[in-house]
Protein backbone atom coordinates (compact mmCIF):
# COMPACT_ATOMS: atom_id res chain seq x y z
CA UNK A 1 0.00 0.00 0.00
CA UNK A 2 2.79 2.28 0.78
CA UNK A 3 3.54 2.48 -3.24
CA UNK A 4 0.21 3.78 -4.45
CA UNK A 5 -0.39 6.04 -1.51
CA UNK A 6 3.12 8.03 -2.55
CA UNK A 7 1.15 7.98 -6.02
CA UNK A 8 -1.31 10.10 -3.75
CA UNK A 9 0.76 12.77 -2.80
CA UNK A 10 -0.98 14.99 -5.74
CA UNK A 11 -1.37 19.11 -5.78
CA UNK A 12 -4.53 20.37 -6.57
CA UNK A 13 -5.33 19.21 -10.41
CA UNK A 14 -7.00 22.32 -10.97
CA UNK A 15 -4.33 24.48 -10.31
CA UNK A 16 -2.65 26.20 -12.84
CA UNK A 17 0.98 24.78 -13.17
CA UNK A 18 2.31 27.82 -13.90
CA UNK A 19 1.34 29.39 -10.63
CA UNK A 20 3.07 26.82 -8.97
CA UNK A 21 6.84 26.38 -7.15
CA UNK A 22 8.78 25.55 -10.26
CA UNK A 23 11.01 22.35 -8.88
CA UNK A 24 14.37 21.61 -11.29
CA UNK A 25 12.16 18.35 -12.03
CA UNK A 26 9.14 20.09 -12.79
CA UNK A 27 11.39 22.51 -14.97
CA UNK A 28 13.10 20.17 -17.09
CA UNK A 29 10.47 17.34 -17.38
CA UNK A 30 8.26 20.43 -18.52
CA UNK A 31 10.63 21.63 -21.34
CA UNK A 32 12.06 18.23 -22.03
CA UNK A 33 8.61 15.58 -22.26
CA UNK A 34 5.43 17.24 -21.34
CA UNK A 35 4.52 18.01 -25.09
CA UNK A 36 5.43 14.49 -26.22
CA UNK A 37 2.96 12.83 -23.01
CA UNK A 38 0.34 14.16 -24.24
CA UNK A 39 0.29 12.25 -27.29
CA UNK A 40 -1.01 9.17 -25.02
CA UNK A 41 -4.69 9.21 -24.64
CA UNK A 42 -4.85 6.33 -21.87
CA UNK A 43 -6.60 3.93 -23.96
CA UNK A 44 -4.06 0.89 -22.19
CA UNK A 45 -3.89 -1.01 -25.63
CA UNK A 46 0.09 -0.91 -23.93
CA UNK A 47 -1.04 -2.81 -20.91
CA UNK A 48 -0.52 -6.46 -21.61
CA UNK A 49 2.64 -5.45 -24.33
CA UNK A 50 4.77 -4.38 -21.08
CA UNK A 51 6.84 -7.10 -19.39
CA UNK A 52 7.02 -5.23 -16.08
CA UNK A 53 3.62 -5.06 -15.81
CA UNK A 54 2.30 -8.35 -16.74
CA UNK A 55 4.69 -9.53 -13.95
CA UNK A 56 3.30 -6.59 -11.41
CA UNK A 57 -0.37 -6.19 -12.39
CA UNK A 58 0.42 -2.72 -11.01
CA UNK A 59 -1.34 0.28 -13.26
CA UNK A 60 2.68 2.53 -12.38
CA UNK A 61 4.15 0.08 -13.76
CA UNK A 62 2.81 0.20 -16.98
CA UNK A 63 3.78 2.72 -19.74
CA UNK A 64 0.26 4.64 -19.46
CA UNK A 65 0.90 4.66 -15.49
CA UNK A 66 4.42 5.88 -16.25
CA UNK A 67 3.16 8.38 -18.31
CA UNK A 68 0.90 9.95 -15.72
CA UNK A 69 3.55 10.31 -13.15
CA UNK A 70 5.68 12.07 -16.06
CA UNK A 71 2.72 14.21 -16.85
CA UNK A 72 1.48 14.73 -13.38
CA UNK A 73 5.34 16.03 -12.06
CA UNK A 74 5.91 17.67 -15.21
CA UNK A 75 2.15 20.01 -14.66
CA UNK A 76 3.11 20.00 -10.53
CA UNK A 77 0.22 17.57 -9.86
CA UNK A 78 2.59 15.32 -8.15
CA UNK A 79 5.16 16.59 -5.56
CA UNK A 80 6.93 13.25 -4.24
CA UNK A 81 9.57 12.26 -7.25
CA UNK A 82 10.60 8.89 -5.57
CA UNK A 83 7.82 6.69 -7.34
CA UNK A 84 8.52 8.41 -10.82
CA UNK A 85 11.96 8.13 -9.87
CA UNK A 86 11.75 4.37 -8.58
CA UNK A 87 9.17 3.52 -12.20
CA UNK A 88 11.29 5.22 -14.65
CA UNK A 89 14.41 3.14 -13.89
CA UNK A 90 12.39 -0.39 -13.15
CA UNK A 91 11.12 0.35 -16.90
CA UNK A 92 13.34 -2.37 -19.01
CA UNK A 93 12.90 -0.12 -22.33
CA UNK A 94 12.09 -2.51 -24.36
CA UNK A 95 9.56 -0.43 -26.38
CA UNK A 96 6.85 -3.56 -26.94
CA UNK A 97 4.70 -0.36 -25.92
CA UNK A 98 5.25 1.89 -29.23
CA UNK A 99 4.04 -1.40 -31.03
CA UNK A 100 1.09 -1.59 -29.56
CA UNK A 101 0.24 2.29 -29.42
CA UNK A 102 -2.21 3.36 -31.92
CA UNK A 103 -1.38 7.08 -31.22
CA UNK A 104 2.61 6.85 -31.91
CA UNK A 105 4.01 7.67 -28.43
CA UNK A 106 7.45 7.53 -28.47
CA UNK A 107 7.75 6.15 -25.13
CA UNK A 108 11.58 5.02 -25.62
CA UNK A 109 12.56 9.16 -26.20
CA UNK A 110 10.58 10.17 -23.74
CA UNK A 111 11.64 7.56 -21.01
CA UNK A 112 15.28 8.17 -21.93
CA UNK A 113 14.38 12.26 -20.99
CA UNK A 114 13.02 11.18 -17.89
CA UNK A 115 15.69 9.25 -16.64
CA UNK A 116 18.18 11.97 -17.24
CA UNK A 117 15.87 14.52 -15.32
CA UNK A 118 15.79 12.41 -12.58
CA UNK A 119 19.28 11.52 -12.36
CA UNK A 120 20.00 15.24 -12.64
CA UNK A 121 18.26 15.70 -9.41
CA UNK A 122 19.48 13.51 -7.33
CA UNK A 123 22.04 13.90 -4.99
CA UNK A 124 21.83 10.04 -4.28
CA UNK A 125 25.69 8.93 -3.46
CA UNK A 126 25.20 5.01 -3.04
CA UNK A 127 28.12 2.43 -4.51
CA UNK A 128 26.10 0.87 -6.82
CA UNK A 129 25.12 4.32 -8.78
CA UNK A 130 28.84 5.90 -8.60
CA UNK A 131 30.56 2.04 -9.94
CA UNK A 132 27.79 2.44 -12.80
CA UNK A 133 28.55 5.92 -13.71
CA UNK A 134 32.63 4.83 -13.28
CA UNK A 135 31.93 1.73 -15.72
CA UNK A 136 29.95 3.73 -18.40
CA UNK A 137 31.92 6.65 -18.29
CA UNK A 138 35.17 5.38 -17.72
CA UNK A 139 35.69 1.79 -19.01
CA UNK A 140 32.86 0.86 -21.79
CA UNK A 141 33.93 3.68 -24.26
CA UNK A 142 37.25 3.84 -23.90
CA UNK A 143 38.56 0.91 -25.71
CA UNK A 144 42.14 0.28 -24.09
CA UNK A 145 40.99 0.09 -20.55
CA UNK A 146 37.90 -2.57 -21.62
CA UNK A 147 40.16 -5.04 -23.62
CA UNK A 148 42.62 -4.53 -20.00
CA UNK A 149 39.64 -5.26 -17.78
CA UNK A 150 38.06 -8.18 -20.30
CA UNK A 151 41.82 -9.89 -20.57
CA UNK A 152 41.92 -9.68 -16.94
CA UNK A 153 38.49 -11.48 -17.42
CA UNK A 154 39.76 -13.88 -19.64
CA UNK A 155 42.51 -14.67 -17.19
CA UNK A 156 40.24 -15.39 -14.35
CA UNK A 157 38.05 -17.63 -16.57
CA UNK A 158 40.64 -19.67 -17.48
CA UNK A 159 42.43 -20.19 -13.83
CA UNK A 160 38.32 -21.44 -13.24
CA UNK A 161 38.41 -18.65 -10.59
CA UNK A 162 34.75 -17.67 -12.22
CA UNK A 163 33.47 -20.96 -10.91
CA UNK A 164 34.84 -20.56 -7.33
CA UNK A 165 33.13 -16.97 -7.09
CA UNK A 166 30.18 -17.95 -7.88
CA UNK A 167 30.30 -20.22 -4.70
CA UNK A 168 31.24 -17.38 -2.18
CA UNK A 169 30.27 -13.99 -4.13
CA UNK A 170 27.03 -12.85 -2.71
CA UNK A 171 23.59 -14.57 -4.83
CA UNK A 172 23.27 -10.91 -6.85
CA UNK A 173 27.20 -10.68 -7.64
CA UNK A 174 27.38 -14.54 -8.75
CA UNK A 175 24.40 -14.09 -10.99
CA UNK A 176 25.57 -10.81 -12.59
CA UNK A 177 28.69 -12.65 -12.97
CA UNK A 178 26.93 -15.70 -14.85
CA UNK A 179 25.72 -13.88 -17.36
CA UNK A 180 29.21 -13.47 -18.84
CA UNK A 181 29.80 -15.70 -21.96
CA UNK A 182 33.31 -17.22 -22.46
CA UNK A 183 35.94 -14.61 -22.77
CA UNK A 184 37.18 -15.38 -26.37
CA UNK A 185 41.07 -15.69 -26.76
CA UNK A 186 42.74 -13.13 -27.67
CA UNK A 187 43.53 -13.79 -31.37
CA UNK A 188 39.81 -13.20 -31.67
CA UNK A 189 39.97 -9.71 -30.32
CA UNK A 190 41.93 -8.33 -32.62
CA UNK A 191 40.96 -5.47 -34.65
CA UNK A 192 39.28 -6.33 -37.76
CA UNK A 193 41.05 -5.37 -41.08
CA UNK A 194 40.26 -1.61 -41.97
CA UNK A 195 39.11 -2.91 -45.98
CA UNK A 196 38.04 -6.20 -47.05
CA UNK A 197 37.10 -6.32 -50.73
CA UNK A 198 34.16 -7.08 -52.49
CA UNK A 199 34.35 -10.52 -53.90
CA UNK A 200 32.86 -11.51 -56.99
CA UNK A 201 30.88 -8.48 -58.81
CA UNK A 202 31.30 -5.41 -57.16
CA UNK A 203 27.94 -3.88 -55.48
CA UNK A 204 29.28 -0.96 -53.66
CA UNK A 205 30.92 0.17 -50.77
CA UNK A 206 29.58 -0.23 -47.26
CA UNK A 207 31.07 0.53 -43.30
CA UNK A 208 31.03 -1.95 -40.27
CA UNK A 209 30.30 -0.04 -37.50
CA UNK A 210 32.13 -2.18 -34.38
CA UNK A 211 30.83 -0.65 -31.43
CA UNK A 212 32.50 -1.50 -28.03
CA UNK A 213 31.69 -4.72 -26.11
CA UNK A 214 31.35 -6.40 -29.53
CA UNK A 215 35.10 -6.65 -30.39
CA UNK A 216 35.43 -7.64 -26.96
CA UNK A 217 32.83 -10.23 -26.61
CA UNK A 218 31.25 -10.94 -30.01
CA UNK A 219 34.35 -10.23 -32.51
CA UNK A 220 32.89 -13.49 -34.01
CA UNK A 221 29.57 -11.73 -34.94
CA UNK A 222 31.24 -8.38 -36.35
CA UNK A 223 33.88 -10.79 -38.51
CA UNK A 224 31.11 -12.86 -39.81
CA UNK A 225 29.08 -9.41 -41.05
CA UNK A 226 32.28 -8.34 -42.50
CA UNK A 227 32.81 -11.69 -44.49
CA UNK A 228 29.18 -11.91 -45.43
CA UNK A 229 29.02 -8.23 -47.27
CA UNK A 230 32.20 -9.16 -48.88
CA UNK A 231 30.75 -12.31 -49.83
CA UNK A 232 27.62 -10.34 -51.43
CA UNK A 233 29.58 -8.05 -53.13
CA UNK A 234 30.59 -4.91 -51.27
CA UNK A 235 33.76 -3.58 -49.91
CA UNK A 236 33.96 -3.43 -46.45
CA UNK A 237 35.79 -0.52 -44.64
CA UNK A 238 36.20 -0.47 -40.71
CA UNK A 239 36.98 3.19 -39.34
CA UNK A 240 39.45 2.97 -36.92
CA UNK A 241 38.59 5.92 -35.10
CA UNK A 242 34.99 4.68 -34.32
CA UNK A 243 33.68 3.97 -31.23
CA UNK A 244 30.90 3.39 -28.64
CA UNK A 245 27.59 4.28 -29.57
CA UNK A 246 26.23 5.93 -26.79
CA UNK A 247 23.19 3.28 -26.14
CA UNK A 248 23.78 2.20 -22.73
CA UNK A 249 24.68 5.39 -21.21
CA UNK A 250 21.35 6.95 -22.86
CA UNK A 251 19.66 3.97 -20.89
CA UNK A 252 21.23 5.17 -17.91
CA UNK A 253 19.84 8.43 -18.18
CA UNK A 254 23.42 10.11 -19.15
CA UNK A 255 22.19 11.80 -22.00
CA UNK A 256 25.10 14.42 -21.82
CA UNK A 257 27.94 11.72 -22.14
CA UNK A 258 25.65 9.88 -24.91
CA UNK A 259 25.66 12.90 -26.78
CA UNK A 260 29.46 13.32 -26.75
CA UNK A 261 29.83 9.27 -28.00
CA UNK A 262 27.64 10.50 -30.74
CA UNK A 263 29.21 13.43 -32.06
CA UNK A 264 32.94 11.48 -32.50
CA UNK A 265 31.01 9.07 -34.29
CA UNK A 266 29.35 11.58 -36.93
CA UNK A 267 32.99 13.04 -37.56
CA UNK A 268 34.39 9.58 -37.94
CA UNK A 269 31.86 8.65 -40.51
CA UNK A 270 30.23 11.72 -41.99
CA UNK A 271 33.80 11.64 -43.80
CA UNK A 272 33.20 8.88 -45.44
CA UNK A 273 29.27 8.67 -45.86
CA UNK A 274 28.96 10.01 -49.11
CA UNK A 275 30.51 7.11 -50.84
CA UNK A 276 28.56 4.76 -48.50
CA UNK A 277 25.25 2.34 -49.49
CA UNK A 278 25.05 2.46 -45.66
CA UNK A 279 26.95 2.26 -42.20
CA UNK A 280 26.04 -1.88 -41.35
CA UNK A 281 25.57 -2.81 -38.01
CA UNK A 282 25.33 -5.97 -36.25
CA UNK A 283 24.10 -5.19 -32.57
CA UNK A 284 20.20 -4.19 -32.76
CA UNK A 285 20.62 -2.09 -29.18
CA UNK A 286 23.38 0.36 -31.51
CA UNK A 287 21.45 0.17 -34.49
CA UNK A 288 18.57 1.70 -32.80
CA UNK A 289 20.45 4.30 -30.89
CA UNK A 290 22.63 5.70 -33.97
CA UNK A 291 19.15 5.60 -36.15
CA UNK A 292 17.92 7.99 -33.11
CA UNK A 293 20.82 10.80 -32.97
CA UNK A 294 18.88 13.59 -33.66
CA UNK A 295 16.84 12.60 -30.30
CA UNK A 296 20.12 13.29 -28.44
CA UNK A 297 22.30 15.82 -30.64
CA UNK A 298 19.59 17.28 -33.14
CA UNK A 299 19.29 17.65 -36.67
CA UNK A 300 23.49 17.46 -37.19
CA UNK A 301 22.96 13.62 -36.87
CA UNK A 302 20.38 13.37 -39.58
CA UNK A 303 22.57 12.16 -42.02
CA UNK A 304 24.52 9.25 -40.31
CA UNK A 305 21.04 8.31 -38.59
CA UNK A 306 19.53 7.88 -42.14
CA UNK A 307 22.63 5.86 -43.49
CA UNK A 308 22.73 3.63 -40.36
CA UNK A 309 21.08 -0.16 -41.40
CA UNK A 310 20.77 -3.68 -39.49
CA UNK A 311 22.90 -6.05 -41.06
CA UNK A 312 20.45 -8.24 -41.23
CA UNK A 313 17.80 -5.58 -42.39
CA UNK A 314 20.35 -4.64 -45.42
CA UNK A 315 21.16 -7.84 -46.61
CA UNK A 316 17.30 -9.12 -47.01
CA UNK A 317 17.06 -5.62 -48.94
CA UNK A 318 19.97 -5.74 -51.25
CA UNK A 319 19.70 -9.69 -51.78
CA UNK A 320 22.84 -11.13 -50.42
CA UNK A 321 23.05 -13.35 -53.56
CA UNK A 322 25.46 -16.12 -51.49
CA UNK A 323 25.70 -19.33 -52.39
CA UNK A 324 24.46 -21.11 -48.92
CA UNK A 325 25.31 -25.01 -48.09
CA UNK A 326 22.72 -27.14 -46.56
CA UNK A 327 22.81 -26.46 -42.44
CA UNK A 328 20.34 -29.43 -41.20
CA UNK A 329 19.95 -27.68 -37.79
CA UNK A 330 16.50 -26.58 -35.79
CA UNK A 331 16.94 -22.79 -35.31
CA UNK A 332 14.49 -20.81 -33.18
CA UNK A 333 14.75 -17.31 -34.05
CA UNK A 334 14.02 -14.58 -31.02
CA UNK A 335 13.46 -11.34 -31.48
CA UNK A 336 15.49 -8.42 -30.09
CA UNK A 337 13.02 -5.69 -28.67
CA UNK A 338 15.68 -2.96 -29.99
CA UNK A 339 15.34 -4.45 -33.39
CA UNK A 340 11.71 -5.41 -33.56
CA UNK A 341 10.04 -2.32 -31.43
CA UNK A 342 12.48 0.46 -31.70
CA UNK A 343 13.18 -0.32 -35.75
CA UNK A 344 10.23 -2.68 -36.95
CA UNK A 345 12.53 -5.35 -38.20
CA UNK A 346 10.64 -8.59 -37.94
CA UNK A 347 10.78 -10.52 -41.38
CA UNK A 348 14.32 -10.11 -42.60
CA UNK A 349 15.91 -12.21 -40.21
CA UNK A 350 13.51 -14.86 -40.93
CA UNK A 351 14.00 -14.54 -44.70
CA UNK A 352 17.79 -14.96 -44.55
CA UNK A 353 17.51 -17.49 -42.10
CA UNK A 354 14.51 -19.60 -44.13
CA UNK A 355 17.03 -19.14 -47.30
CA UNK A 356 19.73 -21.75 -45.88
CA UNK A 357 18.99 -25.11 -47.15
CA UNK A 358 17.52 -27.49 -45.38
CA UNK A 359 17.62 -24.91 -41.99
CA UNK A 360 14.39 -25.74 -40.07
CA UNK A 361 12.91 -22.11 -38.02
CA UNK A 362 11.29 -23.60 -34.96
CA UNK A 363 8.53 -21.49 -33.94
CA UNK A 364 8.35 -20.48 -30.19
CA UNK A 365 5.54 -18.49 -27.89
CA UNK A 366 6.25 -14.85 -28.18
CA UNK A 367 9.50 -14.62 -29.98
CA UNK A 368 8.95 -10.89 -29.56
CA UNK A 369 8.77 -10.79 -25.78
CA UNK A 370 11.16 -9.16 -24.39
CA UNK A 371 14.13 -11.29 -22.29
CA UNK A 372 14.80 -9.01 -19.37
CA UNK A 373 18.34 -7.98 -20.52
CA UNK A 374 17.64 -4.55 -21.59
CA UNK A 375 21.71 -3.28 -21.16
CA UNK A 376 22.53 -3.64 -17.73
CA UNK A 377 19.14 -4.02 -16.75
CA UNK A 378 19.77 -7.47 -15.53
CA UNK A 379 22.57 -6.43 -13.68
CA UNK A 380 20.57 -3.35 -11.90
CA UNK A 381 17.29 -5.26 -11.51
CA UNK A 382 17.87 -9.14 -11.83
CA UNK A 383 14.98 -10.28 -9.72
CA UNK A 384 12.42 -8.81 -12.07
CA UNK A 385 15.41 -9.61 -15.04
CA UNK A 386 14.45 -13.54 -14.17
CA UNK A 387 10.66 -13.01 -13.85
CA UNK A 388 10.85 -11.13 -17.44
CA UNK A 389 12.80 -13.73 -18.81
CA UNK A 390 11.07 -17.08 -17.07
CA UNK A 391 8.17 -17.09 -19.88
CA UNK A 392 10.94 -17.32 -22.72
CA UNK A 393 12.97 -20.04 -21.14
CA UNK A 394 9.71 -22.35 -20.81
CA UNK A 395 9.07 -21.27 -24.27
CA UNK A 396 12.11 -22.02 -25.78
CA UNK A 397 12.61 -25.27 -23.68
CA UNK A 398 9.23 -26.72 -25.07
CA UNK A 399 10.31 -25.81 -29.01
CA UNK A 400 13.17 -27.69 -28.63
CA UNK A 401 15.89 -26.28 -30.39
CA UNK A 402 19.40 -27.07 -31.40
CA UNK A 403 20.06 -23.17 -32.10
CA UNK A 404 18.93 -19.77 -30.84
CA UNK A 405 19.38 -17.26 -32.77
CA UNK A 406 19.00 -13.45 -31.56
CA UNK A 407 20.71 -10.47 -33.08
CA UNK A 408 21.61 -8.21 -29.95
CA UNK A 409 24.46 -9.06 -27.93
CA UNK A 410 22.74 -8.18 -24.48
CA UNK A 411 19.89 -10.79 -25.64
CA UNK A 412 22.30 -13.41 -26.41
CA UNK A 413 24.34 -13.18 -22.92
CA UNK A 414 20.88 -13.50 -21.33
CA UNK A 415 19.44 -16.25 -22.94
CA UNK A 416 22.39 -18.41 -23.18
CA UNK A 417 22.79 -17.92 -19.60
CA UNK A 418 19.53 -18.25 -18.27
CA UNK A 419 18.93 -21.55 -20.84
CA UNK A 420 22.46 -22.85 -19.22
CA UNK A 421 21.10 -22.41 -15.96
CA UNK A 422 18.30 -24.45 -17.15
CA UNK A 423 20.64 -27.52 -17.72
CA UNK A 424 19.94 -27.15 -21.34
CA UNK A 425 22.94 -27.52 -23.78
CA UNK A 426 21.82 -25.14 -26.77
CA UNK A 427 24.00 -22.68 -28.90
CA UNK A 428 23.41 -19.36 -28.97
CA UNK A 429 23.95 -17.57 -32.00
CA UNK A 430 23.88 -14.12 -34.02
CA UNK A 431 21.73 -15.02 -37.57
CA UNK A 432 24.75 -13.18 -39.35
CA UNK A 433 26.48 -16.19 -37.99
CA UNK A 434 24.91 -18.82 -39.37
CA UNK A 435 24.62 -17.01 -43.12
CA UNK A 436 28.24 -17.13 -43.04
CA UNK A 437 28.90 -20.74 -42.09
CA UNK A 438 26.63 -21.12 -44.39
CA UNK A 439 28.33 -19.26 -47.27
CA UNK A 440 31.81 -20.48 -46.55
CA UNK A 441 33.68 -21.44 -50.16
CA UNK A 442 34.15 -24.74 -48.82
CA UNK A 443 31.71 -24.91 -45.88
CA UNK A 444 32.11 -26.55 -42.53
CA UNK A 445 28.87 -27.08 -41.03
CA UNK A 446 29.23 -28.30 -37.03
Amino acid sequence: MERHERQGDVRDPSADPDALPCTPLMAQLRDGIHAATLDCVHCGLCLQSCPTYRVTGRETSSPRGRIYLMRGHAEGRLSDPALLAEEAFLCLGCRACETACPSGVRFGEILEKTRAAVRDQQADGRIARLVERFMLREIVPRRGRLGLLVSLLAFVQRLGLDRLAARILPKRLAAGASLLPRIPLAAERRRMPSFTPAEGTRRGRVALFEGCVMPEFFGRVNDAARLVLARAGYDVIVPEAQGCCGALHAHAGDLERAGELARKNLAVFDDERSELAAVIVTSAGCSAALRELEHWIGAEGAGLAGAVRDVLEFLDDVGPRLSLAPMPRRVCYDDPCHLIHAQGIAAAPRRLLQAIPRLELVPHRNPEACCGAAGIYNLTHPEMSARVLAPKLDALSDAAPEIVATANPGCAMQLASGLAGRGISVRVVHPIELLEESSRPVATLR
